[in-house]
């Protein structure tokens, strides 16, 4: 699993107190760096790098045409198979990966808990109050407005299991994006070695031509290679990772709100979160 540094200070869970304003003390999520990613890319990169240099001239592996027919190339053919849209929506999700937001299930758990606390001692008409405290849990918060606002369990459970699918079928269209990035990459590189093959066969006679040619035709190859399996595969696979514990969290929040509209003792949910949870993350907070 990968391993994130939070780049916000988190205090440790609390109980809300019920004396005075009401007041959400499980602090929302940050933002954290992916060091397991950035570990793998650059450290791929860096080994690659040091047997070009430990092997001659970096310059040697450099040429235009061929950078052109493979990252070029593999932008367009993929664009074939989505919208322009959603290529270079995957792109901009490709770079926000270094930093996604912390996903912690057992801290989803603790927020949905402290709410459902308030809505038992105060009321639920009381997290009215609170909903600014949780604005950075923009799930959360909605779900919560519509407990607020009278929903049934029902709806609020409809309303937000559809947004759920939404969320899931964006980002596995993201990662499927890279996906095909990684099948045409290497192809474009085999495009670009026959591209090379031809010239050099068609210029026999001039060996000037010859050189270049080559060189063509087998950086393609390794240009199509290294971004396929070292780029868009490995990204791809954690974006799908990530959507999976995005889609934890966002349950656990449609839970907690369609319990709080239900009125549900909070040990009721706790005992039902913990079923979402690995054993070794579970709570008991009101055991």
């Amino acid at each position: 699993m990968a391993e994130n540094i939070d780049i916000a200070d988190e205090e440790a869970p609390q109980i809300t107190p019920r004396r005075g304003p009401a007041v959400v003390t499980v602090p929302p999520s940050g933002a954290s760096i992916d060091i397991a990613l950035l570990f793998g890319v650059v450290g791929a990169f860096a080994l690659v790098l040091t047997a070009l240099l430990t092997g001659g001239s970096i310059g040697a592996f450099y040429n235009a045409p061929a950078l052109l027919i493979v990252f070029l190339g593999t932008f367009a053919v993929t664009t074939i198979s989505f919208s322009l849209a959603e290529v270079t929506g995957a792109i901009g999700s490709m770079f926000r990966s270094i930093f996604p937001k912390k996903r912690d299930p057992a801290r989803a758990c603790e927020r949905v808990l402290e709410l459902s606390g308030i809505a038992r001692d105060r009321g639920i008409l009381a997290l009215d109050a609170v909903l600014p405290q949780i604005a950075t849990e923009a799930y959360l918060q909605k779900g919560i407005a519509l407990a607020v606002d009278g929903a049934t369990p029902e709806e609020i459970e409809r309303v937000l299991a559809n947004e759920i699918d939404i969320v899931d079928e964006h980002r596995l269209r993201e990662a499927a994006v890279l996906r095909r990035a990684a099948e045409v990459a290497p192809a474009m590189g085999l495009i670009g070695t026959l591209v090379g093959l031809i010239q050099m066969l068609a210029n026999l006679d001039d060996p000037s031509s010859i050189g270049p040619a080559m060189a063509v035709a087998l950086l393609t190859t390794f240009y199509g290679a290294v971004m396929a399996y070292m780029v868009f595969a490995p990204i791809a696979a954690k974006l799908e990772r990530n959507a999976d514990e995005e889609n934890l969290e966002l349950r656990i929040y449609l839970a907690g709100a369609a319990s709080i509209a239900r009125l549900e003792r909070p040990r009721t949910l706790e005992t039902y979160l913990n079923t979402m949870l690995p054993p070794s993350r579970r709570l008991s907070i009101f055991e």
